[in-house]
């Protein structure tokens, strides 16, 4: 068997060894390469998808915020009615207490007239019976 050289052996012991595993590391590296094309992919439909439910949040926020600025505006056309109802009852109930307050006046008026005329006539009384009371005795 002729004798081969370091160099030789070297290149055998290198196509022996090294390069069937950088071969096998070459298939490997395909291989994550085409995995992680596939994972670009889902991930760009991903985030597609998310965009896309970013504007439907968009819209739905767009609704509700019109929606709540319109219930805004109804409360406060509500507000305002009520707060107009409120004085209207306000007032009558003050005219009501005046009226009522004149009333109580005007009867105390004339329960301080009908006094004096029972005064009058209690003492009337009185000097009619000590007159009859006299004129028996």
């Amino acid at each position: 068997m002729p004798r081969m050289g370091v160099y030789d052996q070297m290149k055998m012991a290198f196509q022996d060894l090294v390069a069937p595993a950088i071969h096998e590391l070459r298939g490997e590296l395909r291989e994550l390469r085409s995995e992680i094309h596939a994972l670009r992919s889902e991930i760009q439909v991903v985030d597609q998808k998310v965009t896309s439910l970013d504007l439907k949040i968009d819209g739905v926020d767009a609704r509700l915020n019109t929606k709540i600025d319109s219930l805004d505006l109804k409360v406060g056309g509500v507000d305002a009615r009520i707060n107009t109802r409120l004085d209207s009852v306000r007032a009558e109930m003050a005219s009501l207490k005046n009226e009522l307050v004149s009333e109580i006046r005007r009867l105390d008026t004339r329960i301080d007239g009908i006094d004096r005329e029972l005064h009058a006539a209690i003492d009337i009384r009185e000097r009619l019976a000590a007159l009859e009371a006299r004129r028996s005795s």
